[in-house]
């Protein structure tokens, strides 16, 4: 991990921020240096835009929105551009938002042409009297709110293709699960004391049948409770929704008084017993933020107001930072 975290005098309002940009099976033998230059570049992106809204006293559902755009826009992570492909060749977009002061949710699912879902989630929560729209009818929805449209060539990169016809030579089973989970998130603590969580994700290299996962399922992949925190997911989306993941570490820590570390590390043990992997970033309205993965790595950061700034790729199974 490489970190920058001299603290500084307490005179800015008080805000933190974490992201992810996914769990996964990352190991510094099979990842050059390069790479990780090349990743953790991406991650300081979307964390210096994170921050720039919370620094000038901006709100928690703005910075984590502004972050997640970032990851979208990255070819690097399987969310926006960059998204894994489906059996069929296609890339199908997921994301979500979630406010904690109001507990408004706001999601889409199956979408293939709007460039930035996390901005489109935004609006069903605000524009609209739902909370997750899908396929057509999101993108419907993306044309009259004037959310930007692509061509879904723009998602497309190299090598998420190569991925996808690796997988289908070997034939590796319904779908990529070999511990790459490539979803982008944050969470994120305004200086009001208010907390949010974003996520988006491109999901399973291979998927069918417009599988989806847990990351715009409200209450497993994202959620965000100023009684509680903020949590964003990566991992194995199925397991992740039967442990109802998100909305669980909440609950332990509103209900039990659990530690946001302790929660983190309860819930993904449970995860864990169901043979699911991943990992979780949290926020708490104190401002402290919370890593947690099950698996070789995770693509993290994080920055707050007393001048912490890091990010990290490696870890051992099992690590919380």
């Amino acid at each position: 991990m490489t970190e920058t975290s001299e603290r500084r005098a307490d005179t800015a309002p008080r805000w933190s921020i974490a992201i992810h940009g996914g769990a996964g099976s990352m190991r510094p033998e099979t990842m050059d240096a390069a790479a990780q230059a090349a990743h953790e570049a991406g991650l300081r992106a979307a964390l210096d835009a994170g921050r720039a809204v919370l620094a000038t006293g901006g709100a928690a559902l703005d910075a984590v929105g502004a972050a997640v755009a970032v990851l979208e826009d990255d070819p690097l992570f399987n969310a926006g551009r960059g998204s894994v492909f489906t059996y069929n060749g296609i890339n199908e977009l997921d994301a979500a938002v979630m406010d904690g002061t109001t507990r408004q949710a706001g999601a889409v699912a199956g979408v293939t042409h709007v460039r930035n879902p996390v901005r489109l989630a935004r609006a069903v929560m605000e524009q609209s009297p739902h909370v997750l729209l899908a396929g057509a009818g999101a993108e419907e929805f993306a044309r009259e709110q004037a959310i930007e449209l692509v061509d879904p060539d723009w998602f497309a990169t190299e090598e998420r293709w190569r991925q996808l016809q690796e997988l289908k030579a070997k034939k590796l089973g319904w779908f990529d699960d070999g511990l790459k989970y490539g979803t982008v998130g944050a969470v994120a603590c305004d200086s009001h004391g208010h907390v949010a969580a974003a996520t988006s994700t491109g999901g399973l290299t291979g998927k069918r049948w417009n599988r989806i996962g847990d990351s715009p399922v409200i209450g497993a992949g994202t959620y965000a409770d100023d009684r509680a925190g903020a949590v964003s997911c990566t991992g194995s989306g199925e397991q992740f929704i039967r442990a109802g993941v998100a909305h669980e570490i909440c609950a332990r820590m509103r209900l039990a008084g659990e530690s946001a570390q302790g929660a983190a590390d309860a819930v993904l043990a449970e995860v864990g017993a169901m043979r699911g992997v991943g990992g979780v970033i949290v926020v708490t309205p104190a401002g402290e933020t919370v890593f947690a993965f099950t698996t070789p790595g995770m693509f993290r950061g994080r920055a707050d107001h007393a001048g912490l700034y890091e990010t990290g790729i490696f870890g051992m199974a099992g690590s919380k930072d």
